[in-house]
């Protein structure tokens, strides 16, 4: 699979849940009642369930479980044994749960694997993929300001049609003919994105309310101290749903992967602005205030060492990141600064900060802006390790730039990707966008991150 897909205050559970995120019975509770989904022609298909998945643009629809009343065969299975509406089967195999994980000879699960190329597969949609990037994300003119409630981006429900278009056997022998009939999802299956908790956080202090998704680690102990992660997004996901910061990009999800919580257990914090905070005038709403308070919030409800708390953004997020580490000096231990800036006469106090700086070079206004603030970080004593990358590396040649970057054990590193090279070929995305696809792709500078204190 391509690299790009690849509390002060009060806090309450958010109630109800978009449809696209789904309310499903799980599997298991729909055999114990007898409501499984039934079809015209009673066949022996209980329910299908999409299956989603976020990569660098955005999450997509990636696959199709369905669920037999029999365990089935997957020797006697093929990619045209099933036919999905608009899309290519890539993949067709058996499991024993309704997962991407093809080791299980025998499963009541077929799971039909989708080419996330599709432009059916794409389930989050911006208006802001192409032409001059945004005002929102600190670059351009003309774009939203400070307060615009006009949502970027929209999610699209996450459905499919399948038909099973060949014969499937049973474990036991039992042939089900093909069929023509069309079988549409019932159950809805997010990958991280479901373990990720919605609430609501009133800030007392600034009287503004903030919604955000909150990921607890699977084994949360209250004896032991863990660390916590600030994601903030750009403006093309201001005032969509409460999840939209989860489904634009890997900028939340990538930390709460089960690979990233093996090396690294910690929790993961993504509020949803339902305006944007700030814009190139460099003058942040109060939800900018209300966001360190939520910080401190979540801190003090879970075991999270002070020390270990670290903050990451894209565009607007990151102009957040850089502005907050100002602002509130002893709030994180490091900052993952994606395709941001902030005025550099400001920027004296980032000197003591541990940052890793990623941008475009042909992002027009975020590139020179970085420059000129690791330029106040140099003047200021402070050591910056520099590198040009080729956004087009694959995973293997990303951690060799990132170990040699990390070699020179600098408490700055600011690594740019080549103009030219983010942006996929024939996309309308601006280099200012396409930078967050690729680089919250790279597990060795989320490392880097973890391992930084105060």
């Amino acid at each position: 699979m391509d690299r790009r897909r690849f509390m002060a205050g009060t806090a309450t559970a958010t109630a109800g849940a978009l449809a696209v995120f789904g309310s499903a019975t799980p599997s298991s509770a729909r055999e114990a009642s007898g409501t499984g989904a039934t079809h015209a022609d009673g066949d022996h298909v209980k329910g299908l369930t999409a299956i989603t998945q976020v990569f660098g643009a955005g999450q997509k629809l990636v696959a199709v479980a369905v669920e037999y009343d029999r365990e089935i065969d997957g020797r006697t299975l093929s990619t045209s044994t099933f036919t999905v509406t608009d899309r290519t089967v890539t993949k067709v195999y058996t499991n024993r749960t309704a997962d991407l994980d093809e080791r299980a000879r025998y499963g009541r699960y077929v799971i039909v694997e989708l080419s996330p190329d599709d432009t059916a597969a794409a389930l989050w949609v911006t208006q802001q993929g192409g032409g001059t990037p945004p005002t929102g994300g600190g670059v351009g003119a003309g774009g939203p300001k400070v307060g615009d409630t006009t949502p970027g981006g929209t999610i699209v429900a996450a459905k499919a049609t399948l038909t099973q278009a060949g014969p499937v056997t049973t474990a036991h022998g039992t042939r089900y003919p093909a069929s023509t009939a069309a079988l549409t999802t019932d159950a809805v299956k997010n990958l991280i994105v479901d373990d990720f908790q919605q609430f609501t956080f009133a800030d007392p202090a600034t009287g503004r309310t903030l919604d955000y998704n909150l990921f607890v680690p699977e084994h949360y102990d209250p004896r032991k101290s863990y660390p916590l992660v600030l994601f903030m997004h750009d403006a093309s996901v201001v005032n969509v749903a409460t999840q939209g910061p989860l489904v634009q990009g890997l900028g939340a999800v990538c930390w709460a992967s089960p690979e990233d919580q093996a090396r690294h257990e910690a929790f993961v914090l993504a509020p949803e602005y339902g305006a944007v905070v700030i814009d190139d005038d460099y003058l942040p709403s109060t939800l900018f205030d209300a966001t360190a308070n939520l910080v401190d919030s979540v801190t003090r409800q879970y075991s999270i060492d002070r020390d270990r708390r670290y903050t990451t953004g894209q565009s607007m997020g990151a102009m957040m990141s850089l502005g907050l580490n100002i602002k509130y000096p002893d709030l994180f231990a490091a900052a993952f600064v994606v395709a941001g800036q902030w005025p550099e006469a400001q920027a004296a106090p980032l000197a003591k900060k541990d940052l890793w700086i990623l941008v475009s070079a042909d992002d027009t206004k975020a590139y020179p802006g970085e420059q000129a603030i690791t330029a106040v970080i140099q003047e200021q004593g402070t050591q910056v390790s520099t590198a040009l990358w080729d956004g087009r590396s694959t995973a293997a040649e990303f951690a060799a730039d990132v170990r040699s970057m990390k070699a020179g054990r600098t408490p700055v590193n600011f690594a740019a990707f080549e103009t030219g090279t983010v942006v996929p070929t024939g996309s309308t995305t601006s280099a200012h966008m396409a930078t967050w696809q690729v680089a919250y792709t790279i597990p060795g500078i989320r490392d880097w991150i973890m391992r930084q204190s105060l």
